[in-house]
């Protein structure tokens, strides 16, 4: 799977987008949509400056790593939304610990309102929490069919 068109507009208003680079929440250099270096290149440096463009293109690339951990981690049917809730997960935790994580886990054990509620754990720092309740849910939403 791939995230939607929609997943993909959730993640860019919970991230935003600044072509400037700026320090997030806990000090690491970040530019465009949450874009670190750290699953793409290039690395963020003080001073640098992104066109729209750009940002666009290192979203699509720091992606491509979050849908593979859920594709490569769950292992049970999932809906649209729920995928779609994941990879923004994934994105912003990082692909080990989402492949890791609670919500993995249960949901492959058919657990779905357990693993909706474990979106919740990933709350440091505080600022994340209005974040995981909205992934919580697009996860729960009935909006996308079944995939």
């Amino acid at each position: 799977m791939n995230v939607s068109a929609q997943g993909r507009a959730a993640i860019m208003q919970r991230e935003g987008c600044r072509l400037r680079s700026y320090q997030d929440s806990v000090g690491v250099w970040t530019i465009g949509v949450g874009h670190t270096g750290r699953s793409s290149p290039p690395p963020v440096e003080p001073g640098m400056e992104i066109s729209q463009e750009q940002a666009d293109e290192f979203l699509a690339a720091d992606l491509a790593p979050a849908e593979r951990a859920v594709n490569r981690a769950i292992h049970c049917q999932m809906t649209q939304n729920q995928f779609d809730a994941m990879v923004s997960l994934s994105f912003n935790i990082g692909t080990h610990a989402f492949e890791t994580s609670s919500v993995v886990r249960l949901l492959n054990e058919g657990q779905t309102a357990a693993a909706a509620s474990a979106f919740l754990l990933w709350d440091k720092p505080a600022v994340l929490v209005e974040r995981r309740h909205a992934e919580r849910d697009q996860f729960l939403a009935d909006g996308y069919a079944s995939v």
